[in-house]
């Protein structure tokens, strides 16, 4: 391996990457669908086409969801020669990803789903919990670039990453939901929800969204570090992965619509810790 990688998609996520990669020594390249402004981008050299992204020994995906994996893949794929490596760090339908790494694989295309969990501040610190799915070989050509990002592990054959991220998020989602409806209980009674962070830290209740997005939603801050659409999108995923193994959850269902009233609301570019706006 050359040590030059391609980080197509520099949204939320994948400038934090392609900057800890460059830090890391890495020659990066960046490619987005869509133009950005000089400033977002500062430190990232831009290829001009599909070919000269897929020079790069090892591409990686940080796109937005399924549909944006197929159409980047399905430009990418005709240049990717034999020999490279795709790894996708977005979160993804896993049967999609399967697909992609069977047709890859005949051509001699390595692939590893390796979705992440820490949001952007987690990338920037190399601090990601990190779950690979790929072959062995595959994910042993990953392995080097992907510990430069956070903790890896891998989870299984291709898809299972994806899979896994599923299960994150459905964790997410669930007690970004009960922080917000635990602090709107607290307020509403008279208690400093800064000593309701205080007082459970370090308890069973206690958890990085307490801090985190308990924090942001103190303060009424909703900056996306993770945007309520994408979260939408992942519980949805969660859904349909319920549904194919016939296993209902019920507090999935409640949590998929305070997001879905979210979003359609207009709200879907704040953090996902604004459901907290809707107990209010």
């Amino acid at each position: 391996m050359d040590g030059s990688i391609c980080v197509l998609g520099l949204g939320l996520m994948g400038r934090p990457i392609a900057r800890t990669l460059l830090a890391a020594g890495y020659r990066v390249m960046g490619w987005n669908r869509s133009p950005r402004p000089a400033h977002v981008v500062a430190g990232i050299t831009l290829t001009r086409t599909m070919k000269d992204a897929a020079s790069a020994a090892v591409c990686i995906l940080v796109l937005a969801d399924s549909d944006a994996v197929d159409a980047v893949i399905g430009q990418l794929e005709p240049h990717l020669p034999p020999g490279g490596l795709v790894i996708d760090m977005g979160t993804s339908d896993p049967s999609r990803s399967r697909a992609h790494a069977s047709r890859l694989t005949a051509k001699g295309i390595g692939w590893v789903d390796a979705p992440v969990s820490g949001g952007p501040e987690g990338a920037a610190k190399s601090s990601l919990a990190i779950m690979a799915g790929g072959s062995e070989p595959d994910f042993a050509r990953a392995r080097p670039v992907l510990e430069k990002l956070g903790r890896l592990v891998r989870v299984g054959e291709a898809g299972a990453g994806h899979t896994m991220k599923i299960v994150n998020q459905l964790i997410v989602g669930l007690t970004i939901e009960a922080v917000a409806e635990a602090l709107t209980l607290a307020e509403k009674v008279g208690l400093d929800p800064r000593l309701v962070q205080k007082a459970l830290a370090g308890g069973f209740a206690d958890s990085k969204i307490l801090q985190v997005h308990g924090s942001r939603m103190i303060d009424r801050s909703y900056a996306p570090g993770g945007r309520a659409r994408t979260q939408l999108k992942d519980l949805n995923l969660a859904q349909q992965l319920a549904a194919r193994v016939s296993v209902r959850l019920p507090h999935l269902d409640s949590a998929l619509s305070l997001y879905q009233t979210l979003v359609d609301r207009g709200d879907g570019d704040l953090d996902h810790s604004a459901v907290h706006k809707l107990l209010q």
